[in-house]
């Protein structure tokens, strides 16, 4: 299959707009069925903006219509003569300008809040900071917590989309490998219910009460 730009955005936008499976938007995306899952569950990518396909050159009507017909169809990207171009390269160590790095703890909190399985040498390595000031941000005990906010830091611009989807995608991968190993997430145990309080009953009334008169207590004056 060709590698199509900016992935998880396609994956958004045919979530949205189309009624494909998600096998089939998986594989168009280069996606796991359970990342497009969470797309459409709205867990994943929720402040990514949707991609549209067909206006981006890399995918036909033609293609979309058969996929719609039969969900056991894989579409097939247009081959673009760019995209060996575009795609990312190795590059060394990330260097984030100096006007840049105050954004970011607002990106480590980002990664934090939306892609929890992403890990911290994956987060340090993408956006060129340290596991120590990433344990800061998530304690909240970082010097500027209280104006730390998530950020995406594509918006930011500290990374681009693709660097972005590649990270996660990995990340995402890793997970759903893990959680299969495991057997799927384990259930919690159901909890006890909680034991029902004794009902105390009101007394009964004297069944002797308003009996005794006081010519039977202290006698007749006869």
């Amino acid at each position: 299959m060709t590698d199509i730009l900016m992935p998880k955005a396609t994956a958004v936008w045919l979530v949205d707009n189309t009624s494909l499976t998600f096998e089939q938007i998986a594989d168009f995306c280069g996606l796991h069925p359970l990342e497009v899952r969470g797309i459409a569950d709205g867990d994943v990518a929720r402040d990514i903006r949707g991609a549209d396909p067909i206006v981006n050159g890399q995918l036909t009507r033609e293609e979309l219509d058969k996929a719609h017909a039969d969900s056991n169809y894989r579409m097939k990207a247009v081959v673009s003569r760019h995209a060996e171009l575009l795609k990312p390269t190795k590059t060394g160590p990330k260097y984030t300008p100096v006007s840049r790095r105050q954004d970011r703890p607002d990106a480590i909190a980002w990664f934090v809040r939306h892609h929890p399985e992403v890990t911290d040498a994956q987060i340090a390595k993408l956006l060129g900071t340290t596991k120590s000031t990433i344990e800061s941000v998530r304690g909240r005990t970082h010097w500027n917590s209280a104006n730390i906010k998530p950020v995406d830091p594509v918006t930011l611009g500290l990374v681009g989309q693709l660097q972005l989807d590649e990270v996660v995608k990995k990340a995402a991968d890793k997970k759903a490998k893990d959680d299969a190993k495991r057997g799927g997430p384990t259930l919690d145990a159901e909890p006890e219910a909680p034991a029902e309080e004794p009902v105390v009953e009101a007394d009964e009334p004297d069944a002797y009460a308003g009996s005794h008169t006081a010519e039977s207590v202290f006698g007749s004056r006869d």
